[in-house]
């Protein structure tokens, strides 16, 4: 009996320090159904807690997906991407915390593929809770991509799992010019346990 039990412990511990080792997960919870993304806490460290710190204090529960970017609806740009945008509760959007410095692609190792998630920003240190979510890959919005003028890129920071159909349903909904017209209702964004 004891040897058994000494067997399995390691076992579970193992089993354990896995699962404490696995990057967060959090469902996005929407009025055209739910998309399930990895938060990649390891290279993006400070976007990925920035995230999670808007998601803990729950704003975005009553937020919205506001924009969409389609190959259509950028008639002025050279460069063309395809994302959808999101953020907070609007009851919120006046209180965001501190913006936070920019975790670049060229040092985190990420890149702007389909379904990444990334940090929507002005200024290179200018991002605090809108983020968005890219529909194919996007290597203009990495460092050195010319789709923003000072070709910093955009902190990209997870990768959805399940639930791109719902990206692009999204995407594809009604807009004018690129804002969704309505917005599409953010439920809620919670943890995965």
């Amino acid at each position: 009996m004891s040897l058994t039990i000494f067997v399995a412990m390691p076992l579970f511990l193992g089993g354990l320090s896995g699962a404490l080792d696995k990057n967060p997960r959090v469902r996005i919870e929407t009025s055209l159904g739910s998309i399930e993304v990895e938060i990649d806490a390891k290279h993006a460290p400070a976007t990925a807690a920035n995230f999670l710190r808007y998601v803990e204090a729950g704003r975005y529960s009553g937020g919205r997906f506001h924009r969409t970017v389609t190959m259509q609806n950028q008639p002025d740009k050279k460069i063309k991407i395809e994302v959808i945008q999101g953020g907070v509760n609007p009851t919120f959007e006046k209180q965001d915390f501190p913006a936070i410095d920019l975790e670049r692609t060229n040092v985190t190792g990420l890149h702007h593929l389909n379904g990444t998630i990334s940090m929507a920003r002005d200024g290179a240190d200018t991002a605090t809770s809108d983020f968005f979510i890219c529909i194919g890959p996007q290597p203009e919005l990495d460092f050195g991509g010319k789709r923003n003028p000072d070709s910093q890129g955009f902190a990209a920071f997870g990768q959805v799992r399940k639930g791109m159909e719902v990206v692009r349903k999204i995407q594809k909904s009604k807009a004018e010019d690129q804002g969704l017209k309505p917005p599409i209702d953010i439920l809620s964004i919670k943890r995965i346990p």
